[in-house]
């Protein structure tokens, strides 16, 4: 390690160690460090002992910087598995974090712009509204048109201390992946590579300007979701200009309540926004902890949820959805056998998984799922036996789906918060038959053929030419053939009969040639094959 490393993992062994933090670490050899560390550097010592254990976590996790921040955002939402006396507090995290010098901020406001601030604004408030890990925002209102905003900007010098604590990480997933074999499925070190892009990505405001606009324009004149304005004109990479929203934070269940809100339908249209940005939109904010969700107030009958805070976005192809809804769905209808298909089909399990023994064990871990409310439901529970199941079957975890989880762990923590009666599985079910039905179903095939009718229109008037080169070279083909079989004693139909079988074989060779650089370029082998086939069979119509 160079020096600043071990300065740095100094630091963060040290302010474990004086929040008591120990106290968490599990009965393990890796978690020996810190303890052997508090017994032999005598001098650090817990010194907040008068505090409870979830009030020194996010005090320590708040002192460590962003990077741990995010990791406590994440637990607050995951009350099946944290009691409430760890994430009540956590949840502070999420938009109460220390705010830096506001004149700061106006600082690099006026840097960003070019200018001063008095140029494009009025009431700029030197106050922040609001602080969270990687940046803070100050409201004013734009000088142009009197619109009420918000000023997002990046904390100052945030940037090294993210870089040095994903140096450690990288280094620590890298030692868990030797020390432990059972956790090299889990691809910790691609995991943290994956985290690190997020965070970078969030340190980029003109990239979640992007994202942001993206979304409001998926979900334009919805009534599930809003997306506030961007004002792209005074926003850049430092600095993001946004519509100002009044809203109730989801998490404030009472203020929900007294509001008259429908809490039911929130809860079901939080499960609704989810999927459609996944499935349809193949698109979604990967960052809905409750500090960046609201509700409106305007219809509490007809709740409409408020996106904030766009930095982290994920996106899915189009065979992970398609895997992911089979899996879905398939959980939805018990079909555990297809479940443990699809794993394998996906390449998520080994090929030579016993699929008898996967299926029973999928069974033992997702029947208790059903038939109760997802408040009698530990989903803590269930998860960490599908990784007992998983470790047994060599089961790797996909990188690339990892935000996909996490969207999905924090929508079913607030569904949780919201009404705890909530069934997520059956909100969701007949979303996902219908997109897909819309993947293979007659609708499918009407929109493939609108989707590529410019392809084909573009094609058109080729097709005559390879038509007619089609033609000759299969006229020069049977030529060749009556030269090939000259003294075979044959009939005028078994000719006939072979020339017209060698002739679908020529035309499917040719076909095979022309789709090997089109989008169909899947069904160039199909077709070469049949046309050797083709040929086979007229062989066989000379010799009989």
């Amino acid at each position: 390690m160079t020096p600043s490393e071990l300065r740095r993992l100094y630091r963060i062994i040290k302010v474990q160690l004086e929040y008591g933090l120990d106290e968490l670490l599990p009965d393990h050899q890796l978690a020996k460090a810190p303890q052997f560390a508090r017994k032999a550097l005598f001098w650090i010592k817990n010194r907040h002992a008068d505090k409870e254990l979830g009030e020194r976590l996010r005090l320590a996790l708040q002192e460590l910087g962003p990077v741990w921040i995010k990791f406590g955002q994440m637990m607050s939402t995951r009350r099946d598995l944290f009691a409430a006396h760890i994430a009540d507090p956590l949840a502070l995290l999420q938009d109460q974090v220390s705010p830096f010098d506001g004149n700061l901020a106006k600082a690099q406001i006026e840097s960003a712009l070019g200018g001063a601030i008095e140029n494009w604004f009025d009431e700029f408030d030197i106050e922040p509204l609001a602080s969270a890990s990687i940046a803070q925002v100050h409201t004013a209102t734009l000088k142009s048109n009197q619109q009420q905003v918000v000023l997002k900007v990046i904390r100052p010098d945030i940037r090294p201390v993210i870089d040095a604590d994903l140096k450690l990480m990288y280094r620590m997933a890298r030692i868990v992946a030797r020390a432990l074999p059972e956790a090299r499925r889990l691809k910790p070190v691609e995991v943290v590579r994956e985290y690190e892009k997020t965070l970078l990505d969030e340190l980029d405001l003109q990239r979640e300007a992007a994202n942001a606009i993206q979304l409001r324009r998926n979900f334009e004149h919805s009534e599930e979701l809003y997306i506030p304005e961007i004002f792209t004109d005074v926003s850049n990479k430092n600095v993001m200009v946004s519509e100002r929203i009044y809203g109730i934070q989801v998490s404030d269940i009472d203020g929900l309540k007294a509001n008259g809100t429908n809490m039911k339908l929130l809860a079901e249209r939080g499960v609704s926004v989810f999927f459609t940005q996944v499935f349809r939109d193949s698109f979604f904010h990967a960052d809905m902890h409750p500090g960046n969700v609201f509700v409106s107030p305007k219809h509490p009958e007809n709740p409409q949820w408020i996106g904030l805070d766009c930095g982290i976005v994920g996106t899915l192809n189009s065979e992970d959805k398609r895997y992911l809804a089979e899996n879905f769905l398939a959980f939805f209808n018990r079909d555990y056998r297809r479940v443990a298909e699809l794993h394998v089909e996906s390449g998520w399990v080994p090929q030579d998984t016993n699929l008898d023994e996967f299926e029973c064990a999928i069974r033992v871990v997702c029947e208790p799922i059903f038939a109760k409310p997802l408040c009698d439901i530990s989903f803590g529970h269930v998860l960490l036996n599908l990784f007992n199941t998983a470790r047994r079957f060599n089961m790797e975890v996909q990188p690339q789906l990892v935000l996909l989880q996490k969207t999905l762990l924090y929508v079913e923590g607030l569904g949780r918060q919201l009404y705890p009666q909530l069934d997520l599985w059956q909100t969701a079910k007949p979303f996902l038959e219908d997109w897909m039905m819309n993947q293979v179903g007659p609708k499918a095939l009407l929109n493939a053929v609108r989707d590529r009718a410019p392809f084909w229109a573009e094609k058109l008037p080729e097709l005559p030419e390879l038509l007619y080169d089609s033609l000759r070279q299969g006229k020069m083909m049977s030529q060749r053939m009556d030269q090939l079989f000259h003294g075979y004693r044959v009939s005028k139909r078994q000719q006939l009969t072979a020339k017209f079988l060698f002739g679908i074989g020529a035309t499917l060779v040719v076909c095979s040639a022309i789709l090997v650089s089109s989008p169909y370029s899947q069904l160039s082998l199909l077709t070469a094959s049949g046309g050797a086939l083709f040929w086979l069979f007229s062989w066989k119509a000379y010799r009989q």
